[in-house]
């Protein structure tokens, strides 16, 4: 059993003072609020940890090199292929393990992994045909966050009025040759304590509608994650060859439901809003305002009763808070009016781990039965100091971690890492290395 007592807690839609959190491994088997001090001490404000929806780790070697040129998501798109041209195994294990350390710090305690870069350059296989994804597995480890391997299925190289493309030289590593080729690679794969499988579709650029009922019957007992109408080229492509739009092409294939995480979701209409009703709808709004992609319709879909999660898909920045103010201001730019999201429900979105969005069962929340995850926040910096803790999210930022619990586990302390020194230094180096 391992206590800890927080001086302020969120539990449920708000702020309780003097909680006591008792967990036994990875589980909390108490909560009380009102309790004299005992064990760890987390100062501040403690919420659940923060769920990372939607994450492409290799992106991270991307900040701050591809501003200078201006250009389109389709221009930032060939600085992706470059990179990821650079990456083996051992490569991809460093990076990420370093990206998975900069989230822990950040207050992120679980990742949604959408993977796609699967083989090596030019489609060889490795003799481990899942190399790349065990290295992701090993680096959330080694990080002490937990993961969700969102294995990518991407068999064509786009779509446009005459029909699908092959793949280009780049990205031929993303591809298995067809759906067998995927199922039979994804079925290798293991869950352990701290790691779940689950499944995604890149695109309905990068699938075939012909595979798209056999994916869905394949992976309906488990998340579903796919990158949905970020760009409106994606939706002119699909009206001009198959007459309707993605979201309509996914939902009559059987691949839209309760377990459908639908990504960025930006342009989308009256009938691909009501067909996501019952969905997850996971916004990355600092990707999504860096690749000039657009605001999406956060309030209509959350309206119809969809649900809104969060995450940073390219790394811009490792916040959540960030993530979570900038859906608000999103709407608020959208809409001219303030508090479409409000400091509870922005909790509710950055916090969201439950089993059909990213796999874990009771994540995001301080209660009994729920992962032990907990993120203490600072609430005398520069930053918090004079916010009520009601609102604290509206305020605070990735530095004003102060203390970072992962099962039950004590990952982040002060700020500071426990299993990694200098996060900051060992990442400047690996990045200089993979763009020398």
């Amino acid at each position: 059993m391992t206590d800890y007592w927080c001086e302020r807690a969120w539990l449920g839609d708000g702020p309780v003072d003097h909680v006591l959190v008792r967990a036994d491994d990875d589980t909390i088997t108490s909560v009380e609020a009102g309790a004299p001090p005992s064990g760890h001490r987390l100062s501040g404000l403690v919420f659940p940890g923060f769920a990372n929806g939607h994450s492409h780790a290799f992106h991270r070697a991307l900040r701050g090199r591809t501003h200078a040129d201006g250009g389109t998501f389709w221009t930032w798109r060939d600085a992706v292929y470059r990179l990821a041209a650079r990456l083996d195994p051992a490569g991809y294990h460093r990076l990420a393990r370093l990206v998975y350390a900069e989230m822990a710090m950040a207050g992120y305690t679980a990742v949604g992994e959408f993977h796609y870069l699967h083989h090596a350059p030019g489609g060889a296989h490795y003799t481990d045909q899942n190399a790349m994804g065990a290295a992701l597995i090993e680096a959330a480890r080694d990080a002490g966050i937990r993961l969700t391997l969102l294995d990518t299925l991407y068999l064509a190289g786009g779509l446009d009025a005459t029909g699908y493309l092959p793949l280009s030289e780049p990205q031929l590593r993303f591809g298995d040759g067809d759906l067998d080729g995927w199922l039979d690679r994804t079925g290798l794969l293991a869950e352990t304590p701290l790691v779940r499988i689950g499944a995604a579709l890149h695109s309905i650029r990068a699938v075939p509608a012909s595979f798209l009922p056999t994916f869905a019957g394949f992976t309906r007992d488990r998340p579903v994650h796919v990158h949905l109408s970020e760009q409106q080229t994606e939706n002119s492509s699909c009206q001009a060859y198959h007459g309707c739009s993605p979201t309509e092409l996914l939902s009559s294939s059987g691949v839209i439901g309760p377990w459908t995480t639908a990504v960025h979701a930006t342009h989308l209409s009256g009938v691909d809003i009501g067909l996501l009703a019952t969905s997850f709808a996971c916004f990355c709004p600092t990707t999504e305002a860096d690749l000039a992609d657009g605001i999406g319709p956060a309030g209509e879909l959350t309206e119809a009763g969809a649900t809104i999660t969060l995450g940073s898909d390219q790394h811009v920045v490792l916040d959540p808070f960030a993530e979570a103010r900038a859906l608000e201001y999103g709407e608020r730019l959208r809409t001219g009016r303030r508090g479409r999201f409000n400091p509870a429900s922005l909790v509710a979105s950055a916090t969201h781990h439950g089993y059909s969005s990213i796999g874990w069962p009771g994540g995001g929340r301080i209660a009994v039965g729920a992962p032990c995850d907990l993120v203490a926040v600072r609430t005398d910096s520069v930053r918090t100091a004079g916010a009520t803790v009601d609102q604290l999210i509206m305020a605070a930022g990735a530095s004003d971690v102060d203390t970072v619990v992962v099962g039950g586990r004590i990952v982040v302390q002060d700020g500071r890492h426990l299993a990694i020194a200098d996060v900051g230094r060992e990442l400047a180096a690996c990045i200089e290395e993979l763009w020398a």
